[in-house]
């Protein structure tokens, strides 16, 4: 009796290939330029593209990135960290006080030191005592408040007469590419279609940009690099997906895990310097976070725990409030009909996919939205600042559904232990 032995096709593994990450990024932010040129040629508002805006959008989402890059760090290594928020408002007080004692540079350097040392508290209790790890970062996030306040009393009040404050810091300069942008000021100013939207997105992201600005977004592939393309990388993401085989191939776990949490906190103290350091900032703040420690971790899950997704989802959550700063209740309301542009095409592409469930879905937020643009000519100012916060209930909604969470998160480990 023989056995026939069939070989594998070829065309079975390359039929299914997808498309490069790149490209698929690359692509989206196509047609998110196309839907908010059509959005603004359509609706009279060329606020949807203005360098201002664009500007404005940068700045705001840099600590959002900051956050979310501080989360990505942690969470592949298998640490659940939604005490961002309160390692960024430990980033804002420790950057205030080292920027009024010794420039801007050491405040960015003390803003990422208070932040470490909130990540590697936040280390010390889930990776050393098993707490969990929601309630130790609830803790963290009541800690650097509580500790934020308390040193603002005790520092700043004597200075500045005003427990809630800092006084006046250095900012970080600007730069510009001069010649790149007064060139794409003349295409702005002259309103063609698409031309001078992309114009104005373009002229904003190279025009008054901080060091600050450029380092954090060098972290975005320097990150890549590291956590994807080094021994070191594959030993912490392997922490954060079966810690039981990676001790078992003589990884030091707990170091792993330390590193992680304490790079995140370090992060997330960065973004909070951000918030304090850059020119059109204010200085220290109590409260002056609100919640982007949170709207970082939305964007990382919008991100599906790869840097370059959450790239485009601090983009997207900074364009929100910077938007909503520009133009008001009316721009906000006229990128409501952007949504309904974007939504026909998620549709379209379901359809082809044949996910109608999917696909029905869109259409029924495509209704609501345009009838929120149809009824209403410009939204209550009392909602608007909330722009950002109400994007990132969206889109926690939708990116739930494709998620690709690190197998291990969350879960206690001890060393020896078989499970």
């Amino acid at each position: 009796m023989s056995t026939v032995m069939e070989k594998p096709d070829p065309t079975a593994t390359t039929s299914k290939r997808r498309v490069p990450g790149w490209a698929r990024g690359a692509l989206w932010a196509v047609v998110a330029i196309g839907v908010l040129s059509t959005a603004s040629y359509l609706t009279d508002m060329p606020i949807l593209t203005s360098s201002g805006t664009s500007q404005t959008a940068l700045r705001l989402g840099l600590p959002i990135l900051l956050a979310a890059l501080g989360g990505l760090w942690a969470e592949r290594a298998g640490v659940m960290n939604i005490g961002l928020e309160g390692m960024m408002i430990l980033g804002t007080w420790g950057s205030a006080w080292g920027a009024y004692h010794g420039g801007v540079w050491v405040g960015l350097a003390a803003g990422i030191l208070f932040g470490l040392l909130g990540g590697l508290l936040h280390a010390v209790a889930v990776v050393t005592f098993n707490v969990n790890h929601i309630v130790s970062g609830v803790a963290i996030n009541l800690l650097g408040l509580g500790v934020a306040k308390y040193l603002a009393n005790l520092v700043f009040e004597p200075i500045s007469g005003n427990p809630r404050e800092s006084p006046s810091v250095e900012k970080f300069d600007t730069y510009s590419a001069t010649f790149l942008s007064d060139w794409l000021a003349v295409l702005e100013d002259e309103q063609r279609v698409v031309l001078s939207d992309v114009a104005g997105l373009l002229r904003g992201l190279v025009t008054h940009i901080s060091p600050l600005a450029m380092i954090a977004l060098l972290l975005v592939p320097a990150s890549y690099f590291v956590l994807w393309r080094t021994r070191f990388g594959l030993r912490l993401r392997s922490c954060g997906e079966s810690p039981v085989a990676a001790e078992s191939l003589g990884v030091n776990v707990y170091l792993h895990k330390y590193i992680a949490v304490a790079a995140s906190g370090g992060f997330a103290g960065m973004g909070g310097a951000s918030l304090v350091l850059l020119q059109g900032g204010a200085d220290y703040l109590e409260n002056q976070v609100n919640g982007r420690g949170y709207i970082g971790l939305a964007a990382m899950i919008f991100g599906n725990y790869r840097p370059g997704g959450l790239l485009g989802g601090a983009a997207l959550f900074g364009y929100a409030d910077g938007l909503q700063l520009s133009g008001g209740g009316a721009a906000v309301l006229a990128l409501c009909y952007g949504a309904v542009l974007l939504l026909a095409v998620i549709v379209i592409l379901q359809l082809i996919r044949r996910h109608w469930w999917a696909a029905a879905g869109g259409v029924a937020g495509a209704v609501v939205l345009y009838w929120i643009y149809w009824t209403n000519d410009e939204l209550p100012s009392d909602l608007i600042p909330y722009t950002p916060h109400f994007v990132t209930i969206v889109v926690l909604a939708v990116a739930a559904q494709r998620l690709r969470v690190p197998k291990a998160i969350g879960k206690q480990y001890r060393r020896g232990e078989d499970s």
